[in-house]
């Protein structure tokens, strides 16, 4: 249905239409956006501080995390190490001046099958933001949501108060799970979900009721609204502005700039399609999913399987790419090279 433009005019955009029934999210390591933008959150990880950080505009954090791994010193690899997470908090400690709650940062993807690792890395993050001058309370650790993840993000919850978003989100059974531990937020996959179906089925589009990440998404909003789990769900990873526009109402959703300036620019009139009245009067049962339970249920699931590992070895190769680009900066002219 076609808007007048006098009408369209007076009609919200579609991006301010939803900030009134969600909590909108700027997926981005880019300061330009964010700005732009106006978002309450913002999430990051390794592939966007890599693009960021390749940006001649960010040069100077780069620079200071450079002299900062130098300054602590040790083998190559611990001052590579320290210089990467330190990158990782200056990013974040600059987007917090820039938006009014809270920021993700992730920790290294190749950790995820390391519960002990994680806690201890997660754990270093938030204090280098205690050294920058920010609480945890503005802080959300980025968790692979593996068995390792889920039980590392439970200790980092109810043992040290650090807030948690588990990541990587396919299945079902991870969403479970990560409701029994008790973590703060939760980030399902849409688009990449999608892009499984359409690689590996015959169909080839979907609207955007029937997308099966927008599916995924709208049964774990359910599960957790109707059994009164406070973890919150941020729907993650869109590959068009009709998948965010049908997840209307849930608690956050995560958008890339270029999704945002698409809503930013459209004028159609938006309901919301998640609630928490709707979400009590659904069917799905209770479950609980020890260890065993849960890597069956998950196992079951061929989509799922596939996109967590997929995600971790590109998230892991991108933690690579970036290291290496610190270690050419941090050595090379030493090195005489």
């Amino acid at each position: 249905m076609s808007v007048s433009p006098v009408k369209r005019q007076k009609m919200e955009s579609a991006l301010d239409q939803l900030k009134h029934h969600t909590t909108v999210v700027a997926d981005t390591g880019d300061f330009n956006a964010i700005d732009e933008y106006k978002p309450l959150d913002a999430t990051t990880n390794p592939s966007l501080i890599l693009a960021a950080a390749q940006m001649p505009a960010y040069q100077k954090l780069v620079d200071d995390a450079v002299a900062y791994g130098k300054k602590l010193g040790g083998s190559e690899d611990e001052q590579i190490q320290n210089a990467c997470d330190k990158l990782f908090v200056l990013f974040g400690a600059e987007i917090l001046k820039r938006i009014p709650g809270r920021v993700s940062t992730e920790v290294d993807a190749r950790l995820s099958f390391d519960k002990e690792g994680m806690i201890q890395r997660a754990r270093r993050l938030i204090d280098l933001y205690k050294e920058a001058g920010i609480g945890k309370d503005r802080i959300l650790i980025k968790l692979s949501s593996t068995w390792e993840g889920i039980q590392a993000g439970k200790v980092l919850e109810a043992e040290y108060g650090i807030h948690c978003n588990m990541t990587l989100l396919f299945s079902f059974a991870q969403a479970v799970a990560c409701a029994e531990a008790g973590v703060t937020l939760i980030s399902p996959f849409v688009g990449r979900i999608l892009d499984w179906y359409v690689a590996n089925g015959d169909k080839k589009t979907y609207e955007p009721s029937e997308d099966p990440g927008v599916k995924s998404v709208t049964k774990i909003y359910n599960y957790y609204k109707k059994f009164g789990y406070k973890t919150i769900v941020m729907g993650a990873s869109f590959r068009n502005t009709g998948e965010i526009k049908a997840l209307t109402g849930c608690d956050y959703l995560t958008i890339s700039p270029k999704l945002l300036a698409e809503l930013s620019k459209e004028h159609v009139k938006l309901t919301p399609t998640l609630s928490v009245k709707d979400a009590q009067a659904c069917d799905l049962e209770k479950i609980h999913l020890d260890e065993k339970a849960f890597r069956w249920h998950h196992n079951e699931d061929q989509m799922a399987v596939e996109k967590l590992s997929d995600g971790i070895r590109k998230f892991a190769a991108d933690a690579i790419k970036l290291e290496t680009m610190l270690k050419e900066q941090m050595f090379s002219a030493e090195n005489g090279k």
